[in-house]
């Protein structure tokens, strides 16, 4: 389900994808609607019927910003532009399977097809190599988190799709939880300062802090912190830090995760592994439009 500020930020991006197109300067000067230019090859009152399917097999992720692409389009044009779904979010599809259909004015059908496929295929990407991390965790107890590391204004999209791909989301921005980090340890003076004054400023916020070692992972564990992240421990510490801190903090371990290593961390015993890949290392579905 889409909350409504998620909703509300897709209005937002696709408005701002769709003037990375059509600009103010490309205006049509008899009807004020902003125009594409290769579209007006076709007449103005033409239809068409067009088909888009994933050359990929894939997690399909992006329903709701291809709908909106259209919807826009729609408001600009007046006219109606009817969208026929065979597939919905979170769904894996093999290639070449047809997603969806389009019936409506050609310009229209035209003019999206870009910015439409272009939050489709790359949305549909990310919930995919996190739906091939979800699974290599099968068999352990160990949640998969996404980073901030993510595309710039595509924040809450790319979040989205590693939920559709079964992944969890860890902070969305800098407000909703602490990750204390080496330096935010140097300016406040140390592990314990850091934490204490992070609860007393905001005790309902989750405060997790960064350990580079298993002297800070306990000087942590002494402090409070509900999930301590374990950046690039060795396999042999993390057995030993989940003794450490067994019932006392949660584990995260980050930092170099593949799908080769991930199982190994995992069954060390952790309760977390987040892994920046699923959202800065951006591999596109192929997905091609036609004409009926």
């Amino acid at each position: 389900m889409l909350s409504n500020a998620l909703k509300d930020d897709i209005s937002k991006t696709i408005t701002w994808a769709l003037q990375e197109d059509l600009t103010a300067s490309a205006q049509d000067s008899t009807t004020n609607n902003m125009i594409d230019i290769t579209a007006e090859l076709i007449p103005v009152n033409e239809t068409a019927i067009a088909t888009v399917i994933s050359r990929d097999e894939c997690i399909i992720c992006g329903v709701a910003w291809v709908n909106e692409v259209f919807a826009q389009l729609d408001q600009i044009s007046g006219l109606t532009t009817k969208i026929t779904w065979f597939v919905n979010d979170g769904q894996h599809v093999k290639a070449n399977t047809t997603l969806f259909e389009l019936n409506g004015n050609a310009r229209t059908l035209l003019t999206g097809e870009r910015t439409a496929l272009n939050f489709l295929q790359s949305l549909s990407g990310t919930a995919t190599i996190t739906s091939d991390y979800v699974k290599a965790l099968a068999d352990t107890t160990t949640k998969l988190l996404d980073t901030r590391k993510t595309i710039p204004g595509l924040r809450s999209a790319q979040k989205y799709a590693v939920t559709c791909g079964g992944g969890v989301n860890h902070r969305i921005g800098l407000f909703d939880a602490f990750l204390i980090k080496e330096n935010h340890i140097a300016a406040c003076g140390d592990i314990n300062k850091a934490v204490t004054t992070a609860k007393q400023n905001h005790p309902d916020k989750t405060v997790e802090v960064e350990v580079e070692s298993l002297n800070e992972l306990s000087q942590a564990v002494n402090a409070g912190a509900d999930i301590i992240m374990l950046d690039n421990f060795s396999t042999e510490m993390i057995i030993q830090a989940v003794t450490l801190a067994a019932g006392k903090a949660k584990l995260e371990v980050s930092g170099n995760m593949t799908l080769a290593t991930l199982a190994n961390y995992a069954k060390a015993g952790v309760d977390f592994i987040s892994v920046g890949a699923l959202t800065k290392h951006l591999h596109a579905v192929d997905l091609s439009m036609r004409f009926k």
